[in-house]
C-alpha cells in the first residue's frame, strides 16, 4: 500500500511534533506583538486542557499515560486550536473546544493515528457553530486599539468575563475577512474597503505579518522533510488562481489573490493543518488533489458561503474524502501496469 516503513533518526512522533511546535513560534511571537498577551494565555490554557483530557482518556482506555502524554500530539492540537480562535476568548470557550477535540475527535476515533478528521479543526467547527458571536469577537490590533489590553486585564477577562471600566466592544473589531465580506455586500468598492485602517499592504494589519511567519515556519518544515510541498503548494496556488480569476472578472467585487493568501488562516491551514499525516492522503497525487480541492473550497466558502474564512470547514470536508482519494491514487505496483490486472 505504501513505502516501506523505515525508522530514521529524527522521525519519531515526539521529534516531529516538537519541530512543528517550534515552527509555530515565530508566528506566535508576531501574534503577541500585534495583538497582546491574550494568545499566550490561550496557548497555556489550551495546552493544560489538552493534557488533562488526554491523560483521562488514556487512563480510561488502559493505555500507558506517560508515553503518549509526552509525544507532543495533544499540545500541537491545543496550539492549532488556540491560534484559530479569538485571542480574547473566555476560558470556557478554550476548554470546551480543546476537550472536544481531544476526547471526541481524537480518542473516540481510536486515538493518535486513527482519527479521520483533524481534531483541532473539529474543535474549531464545534465552537464556530455553537458560539458564533463569541467566536467573532476578535481583539483589535494594538496599533489601532484605543485601549490596549494588558496581561492583567486579559487574565481578568478570561476568568470573569468582564473588563473593568471598559466595554468589550471598545477592544474588539471585525476581522479583515469579515469586514471585506460585509462591506462588499453593502456595495462598497474594493478601494473603499481596503482604505479602512484595519487593512495593511496585502491583508489585515498584523494578520499579514503573522501569515508571513506561518509561511516561514512551513518552509522550515519542508526543509526538514517533515512535510512535502504537494499539499501546501496546491492549496495556495489553487486559492490564488481562483481569486485571480474572480478578481479579473470584477476587481471591485472580488478581493485580489494576495489578500486571500495573507489574511485569515490560509498559511496556517496550508502548512500546519492540511499536511496532518493522519487526516491527509498518503500519495503525492492524492496530496495535490487534496490541497487543490481544499484551496478551492476555502475560496467558495469565503466569498459565497456563510463564514468569512472557511479554512476549518474546507479541510474537514476534504478529510472525509481522503479514503476515496487514497484508493484512486495508489501508484502502480511493481510488476503490474496500470491497464491490465495481474
Amino acid at each position: 500500500m505504501s513505502s516501506p516503513h523505515v525508522l530514521t533518526p529524527g522521525s519519531s512522533v515526539s521529534t516531529i511534533m516538537l519541530l512543528v511546535l517550534a515552527a509555530l513560534l515565530p508566528a506566535i511571537a508576531v501574534y503577541y506583538f500585534y495583538f497582546g498577551p491574550g494568545i499566550l494565555i490561550s496557548l497555556v490554557l489550551a495546552s493544560v486542557t489538552a493534557l488533562v483530557a488526554e491523560a483521562a482518556m488514556l487512563r480510561l482506555r488502559n493505555y500507558p499515560i506517560k508515553y503518549f502524554l509526552t509525544d507532543g500530539s495533544a499540545v500541537l492540537t491545543a496550539w492549532l486550536l488556540a491560534l484559530s480562535i479569538p485571542p480574547l476568548a473566555p476560558w470556557w470557550l478554550i476548554v470546551v473546544g480543546t476537550a472536544f477535540a481531544i476526547i471526541v475527535a481524537k480518542h473516540l476515533y481510536g486515538g493518535l493515528g486513527n482519527n479521520l478528521f483533524n481534531p483541532a479543526m473539529v474543535g474549531f467547527a464545534v465552537l464556530m457553530i455553537s458560539f458564533p458571536s463569541t467566536m467573532t469577537q476578535w481583539t483589535a490590533p494594538l496599533l489601532l486599539s484605543h485601549h490596549p489590553v494588558g496581561f492583567s486585564e486579559t487574565l481578568q477577562y478570561y476568568f470573569s468575563g468582564t473588563l473593568q471600566g471598559v466595554k468589550l466592544d471598545a477592544v474588539t473589531m471585525a476581522t479583515p475577512l469579515d469586514a471585506m465580506k460585509t462591506r462588499l455586500n453593502l456595495q462598497h468598492t474594493m478601494s473603499e474597503v481596503t482604505n479602512m485602517p484595519i487593512f495593511g499592504m496585502f491583508g489585515g494589519k498584523g494578520t499579514e505579518a503573522i501569515a508571513a511567519m506561518y509561511l516561514l515556519g512551513g518552509l522550515f518544515l519542508w526543509q526538514r522533510r517533515i512535510i512535502t510541498w504537494h499539499t501546501p503548494v496546491s492549496f495556495l496556488v489553487t486559492l490564488a488562481l481562483v481569486a485571480t480569476l474572480f478578481n479579473g472578472i470584477d476587481p471591485n467585487r472580488y478581493a485580489p489573490p494576495m489578500f486571500h493568501l495573507f489574511t485569515g488562516g490560509a498559511m496556517l491551514g496550508a502548512f500546519f493543518i492540511a499536511t496532518d499525516y493522519v487526516t491527509s492522503p498518503t500519495t503525492p497525487l492524492g496530496k495535490l488533489i487534496f490541497g487543490a480541492s481544499a484551496g478551492f473550497l476555502v475560496y467558495v466558502i469565503r466569498v459565497f458561503g456563510g463564514y468569512p474564512d472557511g479554512i476549518a470547514f474546507a479541510i474537514l470536508i476534504m478529510n472525509a474524502a481522503v479514503p476515496l482519494i487514497d484508493a484512486y491514487t495508489q501508484p502502480r505496483v511493481f510488476g503490474h501496469d496500470s491497464r491490465t490486472k495481474p
